[in-house]
């Protein structure tokens, strides 16, 4: 075969859009993927509708060892060029809340969109091929099961862990340490949490109901907060605000959920002829939560007597329930990897390796991992643009 510019291996958000920008300026590329087709977890994405970008992303919506690595990717690739790749292509779309941008109709928009680049781009696509392995010898060689390719440079945009179903590897990380790149340690994020045996007792039963709350988790710098909503599983906690909180936490440590943000639950109790039992304290409870779960938190946390000072301890309790959880529900539902290619290994505005030229880590397999609501595939966007660009 004849000697090549690029090889991508794997055709998902990142991947897709690096042969696209390498494919416009020239180059002869080759993208690769071990599924009959490109674009799987796209598909999945968002409900099914794809939440392609968030209008409010900036580099304080990452996690990484290093925050400030996705600020250049993110600076030269912008939420407002994949809207314009969008309107392009007349996919009709719509803001959700908090910024996020989802397809009007259906995610399978935004993979026609991209196999549309890729063909106008020159893009070579083979889909249903496993990569035995990659080397070096002279120029990359990758070994295929439909055969052997050469090329200047190699693309690792295998992606993470997450959603092992959808035929998820640690492939990608793989490849980093057999060439001597350093790999942060990888842990389910946006994930749901699982409870503990005294918590699964006390709350499970709860399953399907909802609040708006914030939840907090981590510490120090590793810190982050989110007022979503938060739903009650069969096993544990989930909903968009635990599962930003996932991604901050670490194993032993609490999670601290306000269950009534911004508001002095008790309040009603706390007037001169005020009522001052259960009754009225689940009353008071049942304008920020379901009615089950304000009977349930009372019943826990009901103070011996009903003085100004335990409806004080009993307000704040509520505004800083502790949950430890017993673990997180793994790669299984965890939306995304946290961990990754250490970023400190990458030159930020190639997304090269900075010890073996030729070599690029772009999207979820490199050590940046966004928050919910669009922000991960905009890091796959700007990051596969950035070594495009550079190919």
């Amino acid at each position: 075969m004849q000697e090549l510019d690029a090889v991508v291996l794997g055709a998902g958000a990142a991947g897709i859009m690096c042969a696209v920008e390498a494919g416009r300026r020239g180059r002869r590329v080759v993208l690769l993927d071990h599924a009959e087709q490109v674009g799987k977890k796209i598909l999945i994405s968002g409900g099914g509708r794809c939440n392609f970008t968030n209008l409010h992303c900036r580099a304080e919506n990452f996690l990484s060892e290093n925050p400030h690595f996705a600020k250049s990717a993110l600076a030269r690739f912008t939420p407002a060029d994949i809207v314009a790749l969008v309107e392009k292509h007349g996919i009709r779309y719509h803001e959700k809340t908090l910024g996020q941008l989802f397809c009007d109709r259906s995610a399978r928009d935004v993979v026609t969109m991209l196999e549309r680049e890729c063909a106008e781009a020159g893009v070579r696509v083979m889909t249903g091929v496993r990569v035995l392995s990659v080397r070096q010898d002279g120029l990359f060689v990758v070994e295929t099961s439909a055969g052997e390719l050469r090329a200047k440079a190699v693309v690792i945009a295998t992606g993470g862990l997450s959603i092992p179903k959808m035929g998820a590897t640690g492939f990608g990380y793989r490849i980093a340490e057999q060439f001597g790149l350093r790999v942060v340690e990888c842990r389910p994020a946006l994930v749901p949490l699982v409870f503990g045996e005294d918590d699964r007792a006390r709350w499970c039963d709860l399953t399907g109901l909802s609040a708006e709350v914030t939840a907090a988790a981590g510490v120090r710098k590793r810190r982050g907060s989110f007022r979503e909503k938060m739903l009650v599983t069969h096993r544990g906690l989930s909903g968009p605000a635990i599962l930003q909180a996932s991604s901050y936490w670490r194993p032993g440590e609490a999670v601290e959920i306000d269950l009534a943000p911004g508001v002095e639950a008790l309040a009603p109790l706390l007037g001169r002829n005020a009522r001052r039992d259960v009754g009225a304290a689940v009353s008071a409870l049942r304008a920020m939560l379901p009615g089950r779960m304000a009977e349930r938190w009372v019943a826990l946390n009901q103070p011996a007597d009903w003085t100004n000072s335990s409806l004080a301890a009993m307000e704040r309790r509520l505004h800083a329930w502790q949950v430890v959880p017993a673990g997180t529900e793994g790669y299984a539902k965890a939306e995304v990897t946290a961990g990754g290619v250490d970023t400190a290994e990458l030159d930020a505005k190639t997304m090269q390796s900075r010890k073996v030229p030729g070599l690029y880590f772009i999207g979820e397999v490199v050590d940046v991992t966004g928050w919910l609501g669009g922000y991960n595939f905009q890091w796959a966007w700007a990051s596969g643009a950035g070594a495009g660009r550079a190919l």
